[in-house]
C-alpha cells in the first residue's frame, strides 16, 4: 500500500467535485474569441486544442461515462480547460457536490489549486443520504469541509497511480482498489474515472465517502 504526502491546501472542497470544461482556440479568428471568453472565466486557453480536434474523453472509463453530456461546458471537452470547481458546476450529475462546495466555502481552494484528484459523487449518491442529515450537514460548515476535503487527494493521479492508500485535503486517508475494469475507493464505485480539468482528475463515484 503507498501512501501519498500532501500539502494540505486549507478549506479544498472535492467535490468537486469541483468541476467548466472550456475549449481553446485554433485556427480562425471566431474559435479565438471563445478562447479567449473562456480565458475570462477561469478556463485554461493555452496549449489546447479546439473541439474539433480535442478528445477529452478518450481515456476516461466506467459504465457511468455515456451519461456525460457529448457537448457544451458539461462535456469531457468542455470540462478539460476548466478548474475542477468550475468544471463541477457544468456537470448536470453533480449539482448536489456543486450546492455543498459551495456552502462549504471551497470553490476559490479548490480551483486555485495546482494539482488534485478529486472523487465526486453523484446527486444519486447524495440522495442516499436522509435528506434530514444531509440539510443538517449542508448547514453546518466545519462538518461540510471535513467531508469534502476527504474527496480530494493533492496531487493528481491517473488510473495506473491511484490504486492504494492515499492521504486526503482533511488529512485522513482514503483506499482506492482495482483498476479500469473495476475501481472503488472505500468501497464506493466509480462510475466515471480519469476526467480531466485543467487542474485536477475526477473520479464520479455512487456513494458519499464518509471520514473515520
Amino acid at each position: 500500500m503507498k501512501r501519498t504526502t500532501l500539502h494540505r491546501a486549507t478549506g479544498v472542497a472535492a467535490l468537486a467535485l469541483t468541476m467548466s470544461f472550456g475549449l481553446a482556440a485554433c485556427g480562425n479568428d471566431d474559435s479565438s474569441t471563445q478562447a479567449a471568453d473562456k480565458s475570462m472565466s477561469g478556463a485554461k486557453s493555452s496549449g489546447t486544442k479546439s473541439s474539433d480536434t480535442m478528445d477529452a474523453g478518450a481515456q476516461t472509463f466506467g459504465p457511468g461515462c455515456s451519461a456525460v453530456p457529448a457537448s457544451g461546458d458539461g462535456s469531457f471537452n468542455g470540462m478539460a480547460t476548466a478548474p475542477v470547481a468550475s468544471a463541477a458546476s457544468a456537470n448536470p450529475l453533480l449539482k448536489t457536490l456543486v450546492t455543498a462546495v459551495t456552502k462549504a466555502g471551497l470553490v476559490d481552494t479548490l480551483n486555485s489549486a495546482d494539482a488534485l484528484t478529486v472523487f465526486a459523487p453523484t446527486d444519486d449518491a447524495f440522495a442516499k443520504i436522509p435528506s434530514a442529515d444531509l440539510n443538517k450537514v449542508l448547514a453546518d460548515k466545519a462538518t461540510l469541509t471535513k467531508i469534502l476535503t476527504h474527496h480530494v487527494i493533492g496531487e493528481k493521479l491517473d488510473p495506473m497511480s491511484i490504486d492504494g492508500s492515499h492521504d486526503t485535503l482533511n488529512k485522513d486517508s482514503v483506499t482506492v482498489k482495482g483498476d479500469e475494469s473495476g475501481m472503488t475507493v472505500d468501497g464506493a464505485k466509480v462510475l466515471c474515472g480519469n476526467i480531466p480539468t485543467s487542474n485536477a482528475t475526477v473520479y464520479v463515484i455512487d456513494s458519499v465517502l464518509m471520514p473515520s
